[in-house]
């Protein structure tokens, strides 16, 4: 069973899943990272630009999902590097001081909110965020092509996709389409006929949504949306 809940750290949401069933689903690219806890373990879920199953048995997840191009500052890694990866917190940052956050969590009677005091922690360290990625996911997520957004931030097209590379881990363009899968996907949800979807999302037509949406979810918009339970 999934369940979320809106962070004390501006921007970002805490989420647990539990086994239930069966099946796995999949864990659709949004544009966010997120730290992660399960059985004893920190880890961190890089930026995706496919659809990321879960390997193994199913098995409880604690984690916090931050804003798109918020997380490369908290974690002191570019995101580019973390790209369709999860890896180990320790691989990031020094082992000793993993193992005492891990050993706070473990203690903690809820380590959701453990998770969280340590991304405020950190959040705290780092100082204010760069205005810059938010501006970004604004003007990419309102639609605006990629052109319009550099040149409204007053960045060449060049430097936005190196900003970009490092906040999200891929350029404007890869962003603005996940953006737009995901606004496709809460109008379709929300039972909106799928040719709606497609113009409203920003997509040409029903068929450009239709091929979108295996590139990054992995399989029709039908199939995805009958497995949302």
């Amino acid at each position: 069973m999934y369940a979320e809940r809106a962070s004390r750290l501006t921007g970002a949401v805490v989420w647990t899943n539990s086994p239930a069933g069966t099946g796995t689903r999949p864990v659709l690219p949004d544009g966010c990272m997120d730290l992660l806890w399960s059985e004893g373990r920190l880890l961190v879920a890089g930026p995706d630009t496919r659809p990321y199953l879960p390997e193994g048995p199913g098995r409880s997840w604690t984690g916090i999902r931050f804003f798109p191009g918020t997380a490369p500052t908290l974690l002191g890694v570019p995101a580019h590097e973390l790209r369709d990866l999860r890896v180990e917190l320790a691989d990031l940052w020094p082992a000793a001081r993993v193992r005492r956050l891990a050993g706070r969590i473990a203690a903690a009677p809820d380590p959701a909110s453990a998770l969280e005091d340590l991304a405020l922690d950190r959040a705290a360290q780092a100082g204010p965020p760069d205005p810059v990625p938010r501006r970004v996911v604004e003007c990419l997520a309102g639609g605006r092509p990629v052109s319009a957004t550099a040149t409204e931030l007053g960045l060449g097209e060049r430097r936005l996709h190196r900003r970009c590379l490092t906040a999200f881990g891929y350029g404007p363009k890869t962003l603005a389409r996940i953006l737009r899968l995901q606004r496709a996907l809460a109008l379709a949800r929300s039972g909106t006929p799928y040719a709606e979807t497609a113009a409203r999302a920003g997509y040409a037509d029903q068929p450009h949504l239709a091929r979108e949406v295996r590139r990054l979810a992995g399989m029709p918009l039908g199939q995805l949306l009958a497995g949302d339970g």
